[in-house]
């Protein structure tokens, strides 16, 4: 979309959601005289704490830029939706928002849980805002034992992928850690950067500046990317040698909640295949044995 177009786009999205508010749902009189349906631009300028001639001005199209702040304030003014909010946020050419209230506990819709099982041999997890895990199937477990590692008591983090990365010795192991290390902490200081007052994220850096010397070393660096996607070889303990093309998916109605799927070439879906039929073989031995 070209700058003009875009601006545009702003202008129409603006004037379509004013029209669809009365006075009486933002709390204001109702007034005489309205000769069209919905607020008047200098209704929705008092309700966002903004002057009328610059609200027009966004309604014109007009070469102007409003800031994150403005724009929470209109999308507050405009009682947009979560979805309408990011659509206001992306037409005005500002980044993504983080929500307006940070929630302690994060979930996944029992349709993606459901999905999951389906993906297999395919490795799939699926990482919070938080970078914790929040669900995975039976293919990511085999290969990153997720379930072991948050079983794990003694960590103060335990579902987390970043402090695991950092401070779990045998992920530390692996031939290629350090720039595995490296790309995963730029891909996660830049969504942190989304969420400035979290102190949850705070305290989770500070807390490995602690333990890990290389991540002390390194944060202050600076490095940013927006994901990790591509191709990927990992050399297992056991199952050796796996290749996969690596790719994140991100929920329209949410964006902080982020599917990886490693997507396995034919003879690491062999591989992989194999060890699923004989984990699932095992189970099915161990429920007989115990009726």
């Amino acid at each position: 979309m070209q700058e003009q177009e875009r601006r545009q786009a702003l202008a129409d999205f603006l004037r379509q959601r004013r029209a669809h508010l009365s006075p009486t749902d933002v709390d204001l009189p109702p007034g005489f005289r309205r000769r069209t349906p919905g607020l008047r631009r200098e209704e929705v300028a008092q309700l966002a704490n903004m002057g009328t001639s610059w609200y027009v001005w966004l309604e014109q199209g007009r070469d102007v830029h409003p800031s994150a702040a403005v724009l929470e304030s209109l999308a507050q003014a405009l009682r947009l939706t979560p979805n309408e909010r990011r659509h206001l946020f992306l037409l005005a050419g500002q980044p993504l928002p983080p929500p307006p209230d940070f929630p302690e506990e994060e979930s996944v819709t029992s349709a993606l849980q459901q999905m999951l099982p389906d993906l297999n041999p395919s490795p799939a997890y699926v990482l919070g805002r938080r970078y914790d895990y929040l669900a995975w199937n039976e293919a990511a477990d085999a290969l990153f034992s997720i379930s072991d590692v948050i079983s794990d008591t003694s960590s103060p983090y335990p579902r987390n992928m970043i402090w695991r990365l950092f401070t779990n010795p045998t992920t530390r192991e692996r031939p290629n850690w350090e720039a595995v290390a490296r790309a995963t902490l730029a891909e996660f200081r830049t969504a942190s950067a989304r969420y400035p007052g979290d102190p949850w994220f705070e305290e989770l850096i500070e807390d490995l500046k602690q333990v890990s010397p290389e991540f002390c070393r390194w944060w202050p660096h600076h490095d940013v990317r927006s994901a990790l996607d591509g191709h990927k070889v990992i050399q297992h303990p056991t199952l050796g040698y796996l290749e996969f093309e690596h790719f994140t998916l991100q929920l329209l109605t949410n964006p902080d909640i982020r599917i990886m799927i490693y997507l396995p070439n034919a003879a690491t879906r062999t591989t992989l295949q194999r060890l699923l039929e004989a984990m699932n073989d095992r189970e099915l031995n161990n429920n007989l044995l115990t009726h």
